[in-house]
């Protein structure tokens, strides 16, 4: 019979294995991509054996899912003015792609979408699941069905141009700049009928 303080020991040393892994497949995925990321190059990052990168998420497309469970965190936009909600989107991207360095796992999602399917497929479940919910509270669920897609390619537009193509007329571009400029489009994509 097994002890309680065993079992401990070995879910501990599983999850620390388990967050090395996580950590390992999502430097590997930032720097190669999807394409060229392999479980062996991820178990090796990590320093363990590919069986066990195998045995906790089973493929790489599993393993890609888990490392880059993304949350855009967005604010309750119920209390948001209307004609503040754009320029409020824009803001909360801009924060969530600058914010944390070590949490770039939309800018690995983002750069992985643009060449693979799989990452495609993630990148438009996160945005389906996460943007339309959040304008419903404040534009009502009809509504934000039809703008969530044209707002999610705005801010997507921005992401790519900004952070991965690092377009010199994007990235001289200072914050305030980025609002002033982009909240009028998204603001008329709210607004059309």
């Amino acid at each position: 019979m097994t002890s309680g303080t065993e079992i401990t020991s070995t879910d501990k040393r599983s999850d620390r294995t388990r967050a090395a892994i996580l950590r390992a497949a999502r430097e590997r995925f930032a720097a190669q991509g999807y394409e060229r990321t392999t479980i062996r190059a991820v178990a090796a990052d990590a320093d363990i054996d590919p069986s066990m990168v195998m045995r906790y998420f089973g493929n790489k497309a599993q393993l890609f899912d888990m490392a880059l469970a993304i949350d855009l965190r967005l604010p309750d936009l119920t209390a948001v003015a209307p004609d503040e909600l754009a320029r409020a989107l824009v803001r909360h991207f801009l924060d969530r792609w600058e914010g944390d360095p070590a949490d770039d796992a939309l800018l690995v999602l983002l750069r992985s979408a643009v060449t693979n399917e799989h990452a495609a497929a993630r990148m438009h479940e996160i945005f389906a699941t996460q943007i339309a919910p959040s304008l419903a509270s404040a534009l009502g669920p009809e509504l934000a069905a039809r703008r969530a897609g044209l707002i999610s390619s705005q801010l997507l537009g921005l992401g790519l141009t900004r952070y991965l193509l690092r377009l010199p007329a994007v990235t001289a571009l200072t914050r305030d700049e980025i609002e002033d400029g982009l909240a009028p489009a998204i603001k008329a994509t709210l607004e059309s009928s």
